[in-house]
C-alpha cells in the first residue's frame, strides 16, 4: 500500500510524503503506483520550473520514498503559484485514492 501525507498549515500545503509501492501490480509495471508517481513528480517539476520555487525535494526510489517540502519564506507570487500546482496534484491524487482505495491511503493532516 502506497502511504500519503499531506500536511496543510493555516490551510497552506508545506509538505507531501509517499511511501510504499500500491501493491496493484507488480513492482515496475504497477500502474496504480506508476499514477502516483507520475503525478507527485510532475508537481514537484512544476515548483521546481514553472513556478521556480525552491522546494525540496528527497526521492529514494529503494525505499520508494518521495517527498516535497515546500519553503516558508517564499514570495507571494511563487508561493501563490506553488499553492496552485499543490491543489491540483492533489485533485489527481484524491481521485486515484479513492478509486483505489485498497492500494493508496491518503491522510490529510491540518497543523496550525
Amino acid at each position: 500500500m502506497t502511504k500519503i501525507l499531506v500536511i496543510k498549515s493555516n490551510n497552506k500545503f508545506e509538505r507531501i510524503i509517499c511511501e510504499g509501492h500500491t501493491g496493484y501490480g507488480v513492482e515496475g509495471e504497477d500502474i496504480v503506483c506508476s499514477a502516483v508517481s507520475s503525478i507527485v513528480q510532475t508537481a514537484a517539476l512544476g515548483m521546481l520550473t514553472v513556478a521556480a520555487a525552491p522546494v525540496s525535494v528527497i526521492k529514494d526510489d529503494e525505499k520508494a520514498y518521495f517527498e516535497i517540502v515546500i519553503p516558508k519564506d517564499l514570495s507571494k507570487e511563487v508561493d501563490h503559484d506553488v499553492q496552485i500546482i499543490f491543489a491540483t496534484m492533489m485533485c489527481g491524487i484524491g481521485d486515484l485514492s479513492e478509486e483505489y482505495s485498497d492500494f493508496i491511503e491518503l491522510e490529510v493532516q491540518n497543523v496550525y
